[in-house]
């Protein structure tokens, strides 16, 4: 029954945990990285291989100390603790508990995409139900992308002030009770409504997830991080299913909404499966709150200056991966103490975590939360990005890549159904083959994001490559989609802009980061993601006003987009395969 309750105790003092798991530096487990044995000159002799230093205090003190020309931004007392943490997570490795929030985490991104195509899988039937015009319903989509606007920034704030268990529980239990009303409503207005409040909870999904998952992440496994993105065609696969199931036999055909005779009782398909994706993400609210103890964020917790209870959950994780830690409250304090704090509290008193930094107390304001925030978005953090010409050509290219794909990507994939309804040519085919059509797309897209871990890495290809030539196909097929209007055609052409579009973005998550230094990097790619979420707000009102024109239309903007983003990729001066991350 403990299980069920420890929840509901969203404010627990972490420092409980038991830490029996706390062994001498010296005997720890730790992560030795994986090197090559040097080349020998002939076949008699034998590669000397050195020995791993003793590890002691001044071996870890090392190998956290900060890289030349750290600003004073990046070493207050807070960013010193930041980096004990991450070596010491490092040394524990991965283990049953980071694994299990690796599958709890991509339940958010699965949920993300779920929602977003389980809205344009029945786009068509609340058209013919409510009489909606072809230039107002691409509203409904808009709808959605600004409660995933508002979602993205709310929850990234709110789990900067309060932690990220509670956000990391809320999102997904918003989107369920939301999705649940969903399959009540009775008029268009309320439908959109509502998809704007499911955009609040699920909008919330990568920004809080992916932090979370990333404090927890032993830095030799930080692939795993783009690994997420691998939930993300399952969920919209899982939706199509579900559509494919309901939406053809009870939905109204074209030809009685035409009649206006398109009655509720006759197309109840949209509603049954809103409540089935309702459910599915209730299940995983319930999955991620009452079946495991997340453990709030070590780094929130020394950014309240709650140091005890940041290394009780290191412990904890310890515990729970079945191995012990070196981490103490006093390492924590002695490792992360600088000679001139002093001098620091002096020349930028905004950015002193304490009256006590000497002391090791790290708390900081809700103003100075929001001062760290916000720095990296104002022009003095900006401009390092252009410190030089290939800094600044990289970055320009990435976030004009990021703008294209997050318009491109909507344009085609949030409309996909109708455009299947209407044949690409004014037609209209049954509901039968509509549906069964994007379910088959959707699960010829899946292998996309496995295959895309892989390639990133082959020497001939790499991150850039990868991405170059995925995206330069998936825009080329969009093309090809709208010449034939016939089942089979379509169907090919949906399926491989699908498979692509999905190494597409598995290239993208991986790359992205890794073109920027650390300093610059969250600054990279804290407006890569804004600009991606602007431009994907807009690609709906685009497809509403060419819609009724001609349902192509946005399938050539999209294409031209993507071809874009294809082109931009390979002017990007830089590859980061194999390169040190700095």
């Amino acid at each position: 029954m403990d299980i069920f309750l420890r929840p509901l105790n969203l404010h627990s003092r972490d420092k409980e945990i038991p830490s029996d798991v706390v062994v001498p530096i010296s005997s720890a487990p730790r992560y030795i990285p994986v090197e090559r044995p040097p080349r020998v000159s002939s076949s008699l002799e034998s590669p000397l291989i050195a020995e791993p230093p003793e590890y002691d205090l001044e071996t870890i003190r090392a190998a956290i100390a900060p890289p030349a020309g750290t600003t004073h931004i990046n070493s207050t007392p807070y960013t010193r603790k930041s980096r004990v943490l991450n070596h010491a997570i490092q040394d524990i490795g991965m283990g049953p508990y980071t694994w299990r929030l690796f599958a709890l985490c991509g339940f958010g991104w699965f949920a993300d995409n779920m929602w977003l195509q389980g809205l344009a899988l029945i786009l068509t039937s609340i058209q013919r139900e409510f009489g909606i015009e072809d230039s107002r319903i691409g509203y409904t989509t808009c709808a959605l992308f600004a409660g995933l606007c508002c979602g993205a920034v709310g929850w990234g704030v709110f789990s900067d002030f309060w932690g990220r268990r509670v956000a990391f529980n809320a999102t997904l239990a918003i989107a369920a009770i939301f999705g649940l009303a969903v399959g009540s409503a009775n008029s268009w207005f309320t439908i959109a409504a509502l998809f704007a409040c499911i955009g609040t909870g699920v909008g919330g999904n990568l920004p809080v997830d992916g932090a979370l998952f990333l404090e927890f992440l032993p830095e030799k496994n930080g692939n795993l991080l783009a690994g997420l993105s691998v939930w993300w065609p399952v969920g919209q696969l899982v939706g199509s299913l579900v559509a494919w199931g309901f939406l053809p036999k009870c939905s109204c055909a074209a030809e009685v909404a035409d009649a206006g005779r398109c009655r509720k009782e006759d197309n109840m398909g949209w509603r049954y499966l809103m409540f089935t994706l309702g459910g599915l993400t209730a299940v995983m609210f319930i999955a991620r709150f009452f079946t495991f103890h997340l453990y709030e964020s070590p780094k929130f917790y020394i950014s309240r200056g709650r140091d005890e209870e940041a290394v009780a959950v290191v412990h904890g994780i310890a515990h729970r991966n079945k191995t012990k830690t070196w981490l103490t409250l006093d390492l924590l304090r002695e490792l992360s103490r600088a000679d001139d704090d002093a001098d620091e509290i002096e020349n930028h008193p905004s950015l002193t975590p304490s009256p006590s930094v000497m002391g090791g107390n790290s708390r900081l304001s809700a103003m100075q939360i929001v001062k760290l925030k916000t720095e990296r978005f104002t022009i003095k953090q900006i401009r390092p990005l252009f410190a030089d010409k290939k800094l600044g050509l990289t970055a320009v290219l990435v976030w004009f890549c990021w703008a294209t794909i997050g318009m491109g990507y909507p344009l085609f994939n949030a409309f996909l159904p109708i455009y299947l309804t209407k044949n690409g040519a004014g037609g209209v085919k049954p509901n039968s083959i509509v549906y069964r059509n994007y379910a088959i797309t959707s699960m010829v897209g899946v292998p996309g994001s496995v295959i895309a871990m892989y390639t990133i890495d082959t020497p001939y290809l790499g991150r850039k490559h990868t991405l170059s030539i995925s995206t330069l196909l998936s825009g080329i097929f969009l093309f090809l989609f709208t010449i034939s209007t016939k089942d089979t055609y379509q169907l090919t052409f949906a399926c491989l802009e699908a498979f692509f579009q999905n190494i597409m973005y598995g290239s993208l998550y991986t790359f992205t980061p890794e073109l920027f230094p650390a300093p610059v990097r969250g600054t990279g790619v804290g407006l890569a993601s804004f600009i991606n979420r602007i431009t994907g707000l807009c690609a709906p009102i685009i497809a509403a006003n060419t819609l009724g024109i001609n349902p192509n239309v946005p399938v050539y903007i999209a294409g031209g987009l993507i071809l874009a983003a294809g082109v931009a990729v390979l002017g990007v001066p830089v590859e980061t395969r194999g390169r040190e991350k700095l």
